[in-house]
């Protein structure tokens, strides 16, 4: 793995509980912050207003084709909307997923592709293999591509035929062949392994993996050359990863952890880091270290 020619990151906002799910939309950068409750939208600067209050720790976010911001309730395991003037459920999970939900890909058509955590309040290290919630426009859910370990980011390639999954807590991202039905329905093939990092784990225990494992892929981003920034929650580092699954660049965030990522700025070569202490180091609902760190890259946003 080589060090990244890109200019160091540096640090443009700080005083957070827990930044994630960075989007850049219409101008802007938007994240949730876990423990504020709030989805914050940040200029290229850094400077940065409340967009609104999430009940039940926000975390994936989206945006509809009528502008409308999409956002996960973790806790609440739903899907919430906010069309600039107030909040409502838009999809409400149930049963369908085990644990919080989590990370979110909206699609252009305004369908809606969530992971969740697959362990539970009792038993918080031990997993249990889950899958997708495809939310349609009008809020019906269902769950799609079952057998995920703690899917996580989920961001399509460049040319839209694929999705590319974030199974955190086994070391890797798994793809999927992504067909689009002419209500705008992404429909999943079979998945195949487009990155493992490290040896598989034959295990389903995120302490262990927490201990054990190199690289823990979170948060996602995909550049114009098809190669994948990846937030390693655990290595302090953002990777760039090619298409042939090589790990070609790696910006270092110090003492920090990233847990997501996304491109943006006017030309699409700015990277932003949500960055947080190390699990378990600190934490995160009584302090406020989490902090928004950017980089310049090469290769601009898909």
């Amino acid at each position: 793995m080589s060090r990244s020619p890109c200019e160091e990151a540096t640090t443009i906002a700080s005083g957070f509980s827990f930044l994630e799910s960075p989007r850049w939309h219409e101008g802007a950068l938007f994240a949730s912050d876990f423990y504020s409750e709030r989805v914050l939208r940040f200029d290229p600067s850094g400077t940065h207003e409340t967009v609104c209050s999430v009940p039940g720790r926000p975390s994936g976010l989206g945006f509809s084709p009528d502008g409308s911001l999409l956002v996960t309730s973790m806790l609440n395991r739903a899907v919430m909307r906010w069309d600039g003037r107030k909040l409502s459920a838009h999809a409400r999970f149930g049963n369908l997923i085990t644990g919080y939900a989590n990370d979110m890909l909206v699609t252009p058509e305004g369908w809606a592709l969530v992971g969740s955590f697959g362990n539970s309040d009792a038993h918080p290290d031990s997993l249990q293999r889950t899958g997708l919630v495809r939310v349609s426009p009008d809020g019906t859910a269902d769950l799609i591509a079952p057998g995920l370990v703690f899917p996580n980011g989920i961001v399509f390639t460049p040319n839209r035929t694929e999705i590319i999954v974030a199974e955190t807590f086994a070391a890797r991202l798994s793809a999927f062949y992504c067909s689009v039905g002419a209500d705008g329905r992404p429909e999943l093939g079979t998945r195949r392994t487009w990155k493992q990092f490290g040896e598989a784990p034959d295990y389903l225990d995120i302490a262990r993996a927490t201990r054990e494992l190199e690289v823990l892929p979170d948060g996602l981003a995909t550049d114009s050359d098809g190669a994948i920034w990846v937030a390693s929650s655990n290595s302090h580092a953002a990777l760039r990863v090619s298409p042939e699954g090589e790990i070609v660049e790696s910006i270092d965030v110090g003492e920090l952890s990233v847990y997501s990522l996304a491109l943006g700025g006017e030309d699409g070569r700015t990277l932003f880091l949500c960055c947080s202490p190390t699990l378990g180091t600190s934490d995160p609902t009584t302090t406020n270290e989490s902090v928004l760190m950017a980089a310049r890259v090469d290769a601009p946003a898909a």
